[in-house]
């Protein structure tokens, strides 16, 4: 096979590509897309700062297993009483912050406590059903649930559990202080995020320094690897430049918790009216956003925000693709809507498709494109001036968060729904969800990881929010 008829499209897009700290020996270098507008994600919505710092700058207590089951991990084990309301932990003493610090129980209390009484991050719900923490020894922990929880040890394997410590606090946002493999080095907006290994690691010596470099777009992250200026691409999403690429180049594929959703204001006309949202989902045809977008590669949960991954996954399919049904839902209308994109590559292409379907079935529909992340995130997530968007949900377990608060940005307002969610019943959440059509999930997203010879350790499966750096090896 041949590799070379997209080198001149690669070649030429390179030089779109953000300036970044050059690589330095020794340096893993991870490229991927969407970059945090901030680093403390105690206060700023969006899955790129977790997924930075996560297994990288801050650990937890528990670490979630690739099916999904609580191991662990700063906490070498757990009581669970009879009625699943009180956990005992029993904490590593052998553990550090970067600042030579002790970790101890009173820094895992104050970590809990302070995501209850601290944190305006929407997933600050996970902790919710936390009542009391209670420190019991220098490495023994107690926490008191208000309800039984499976949920909440699972999140505690999620950056909601991130483990600090009161001199954590000042350093959020530009010099964050954890127990994890690395220190930050420098933060450079809308580039790079760069770390220095640790000499004083817990677990034991880090191989190398490490960098993750954002691109605005996927050949030029592919260019980079091909040049030898990153060792690997991270949720690389133009799966049709696969094919170009040389064959000592690796592809792996993983699943993630990517429920790429279209978003539907339903507190604004016309998605104020459930009929509307349901023509939309009835208008989209799903498989042909796969084949596009994902070569396929994605995979279709019947339009529901559940990855294939979650227990509460069944496979139905919610809304099939029926043209003539959307229609009869319109009813006449030719309701206009203009649909506000980040300019990520995936959404960029997603989009066409969407407008040509929509307008198929009647609707007077338009594309805006705004920046990501700072200015769809002002627009869409936090002044909610939008009425339509496209975005991937990367977050674990998310149905609460998404559809359980009728002040996010979906504007979804069920009281039946939010009764489903705070009795954790949510096979039957989402079924609410979907009968009213709160939002439409396109696909699940693969999550496309391609590798420079010589690099092993990659896990590409996306479980929890982490992009763990230090057990990569072969760096340059």
């Amino acid at each position: 096979m041949k590799h070379t008829r997209l080198a001149g499209p690669l070649l030429a897009a390179a030089a779109l590509t953000a300036c970044a700290p050059p690589p330095s020996e020794g340096q893993l270098t991870v490229a991927t897309s969407a970059p945090p507008a901030s680093l403390d994600f105690t206060t700023t919505g969006g899955a790129a700062a977790p997924q930075a710092l996560m297994g990288n700058v801050y650990e937890t207590l528990v670490r979630i297993d690739d099916s999904g089951q609580p191991q662990p991990f700063l906490a070498t084990s757990w009581d669970v009483s009879d009625d699943g309301k009180v956990y005992t932990f029993h904490l590593r003493d052998d553990v550090t912050f970067s600042d030579g610090t002790p970790f101890t129980a009173e820094d895992a209390a104050f970590s809990i406590t302070y995501v209850k009484e601290s944190w305006t991050n929407g997933l600050k719900a996970q902790m919710d059903p936390v009542e009391s923490v209670n420190v019991l020894g220098p490495h023994m922990l107690e926490v008191v649930l208000n309800r039984a929880s499976e949920s909440w040890l699972w999140s505690m394997g999620t950056f909601t559990g991130a483990m600090m410590s009161p001199n954590s606090v000042p350093r959020l946002a530009d010099d964050p202080l954890g127990t994890g493999p690395y220190t930050l080095e420098r933060f450079d907006v809308g580039t790079a995020v760069t770390f220095n290994a640790r000499d004083d690691y817990w677990g034991g010596p880090v191989e190398h320094d490490a960098q993750i470099r954002y691109f605005t777009d996927a050949v030029s992250a592919v260019n980079a690897l091909r040049a030898g200026d990153v060792d690997v691409v991270w949720a690389m999403q133009a799966p049709q430049l696969i094919g170009a690429l040389p064959d000592t180049i690796n592809v792996e594929v993983g699943t993630t918790n990517g429920e790429v959703l279209l978003s539907m204001n339903n507190n604004a006309a016309p998605f104020d009216d459930p009929d509307v949202r349901r023509a939309v989902a009835h208008a989209i045809d799903r498989e042909a956003i796969n084949a596009v977008v994902y070569n396929g590669l994605a995979t279709d949960t019947g339009g529901a925000p559940v990855p294939p991954t979650d227990p509460w996954f069944t496979g139905k399919d919610y809304f099939p693709f029926d043209p003539d049904r959307a229609k009869q839902l319109l009813a006449g209308r030719t309701p206009e809507v203009t649909i506000t994109v980040p300019n990520l590559p995936y959404a960029q292409t997603a989009s066409e498709l969407i407008f040509s379907q929509l307008r198929d079935v009647g609707f007077d529909a338009r594309l805006e494109t705004v920046e990501f992340p700072a200015v769809w995130l002002n627009k869409v997530l936090k002044q909610h001036d939008y009425q339509a968007s496209i975005i991937a949900h990367v977050e674990p377990r998310d149905v609460a968060n998404l559809f359980g608060n009728p002040d996010y940005y979906l504007g979804y307002d069920s009281e039946a729904a939010r009764s489903l969610i705070d009795e954790e019943r949510f096979g039957d959440a989402v079924e609410q969800i979907m009968a009213d059509a709160a939002a439409l999930t396109l696909v699940n997203a693969p999550n496309i990881v391609l590798l420079r010879p010589g690099i092993s350790g990659v896990n590409p499966n996306v479980v929890t929010d982490a992009l763990p750096l230090h057990t990569i090896r072969g760096a340059s």
